[in-house]
């Protein structure tokens, strides 16, 4: 029951983010081409495609945790530097760390934008740029607290059950979903000319 009311619950969230689409998408056509050529020509783009590969790379140490957690792995058996070995505390802490490298990354390419002299103040683009990313930076910042109370609860369980590994995969489900926007936010507000 949980997994298909966390799934539910995606759905009731992929509907907010198709309406911030929608509102990019409308406002990019009522704005003019090149309101959109002069703000996106201010982004850089070899930090947010290094930025994106972390969130993108993080789903794949989720999904490895998610393994770990399946098999009932909760720690690691043997050396730190022996991932073959790694439990699910250790795939979701690693996935946490890139998530927040993430956010790091996404406060800094804000910061870059501010000194641009691009605001949500000041500019229609940034207007619709930091709702869309920023609503999304938000989905983020719960995902990585939802990995700390997976983590969590994992350290104070004496044994490692079904329940903590079903708390681990929905949590995964939560993080494939917000990597999966991501994918689309990037591809419509960095790549789409």
């Amino acid at each position: 029951m949980t997994q298909v009311g966390t799934i539910v619950w995606l759905s009731s969230e992929l509907m907010f983010f198709a309406g911030m689409f929608a509102i990019y998408f409308t406002h990019r056509a009522v704005a003019g081409p090149e309101v959109w050529a002069e703000s996106t020509s201010k982004l850089n783009m070899p930090f947010v495609i290094t930025n994106t590969a972390i969130l993108v790379l993080s789903s794949v140490t989720c999904q490895i945790g998610v393994n770990a957690a399946e098999h009932l792995r909760q720690r690691r058996t043997g050396s730190l530097l022996d991932v073959r070995g790694w439990g699910m505390q250790e795939w979701y802490t690693l996935t946490f760390l890139m998530g927040a490298v993430f956010v790091a990354g996404q406060v800094t390419e804000y910061a870059e934008l501010v000194h641009e002299g691009i605001t949500i103040a000041n500019s229609t683009w940034g207007t619709v740029f930091f709702l869309t990313t920023g609503f999304h930076g938000l989905h983020v910042i719960g995902g990585l607290i939802a990995f700390l109370f997976v983590l969590g609860s994992s350290f104070v369980a004496g044994r490692f059950t079904h329940l903590e590994a079903t708390r681990a995969v929905v949590t995964s489900y939560y993080w494939h979903f917000v990597d999966v926007v991501w994918i689309a936010l990037f591809f419509v507000i960095y790549f789409l000319r």
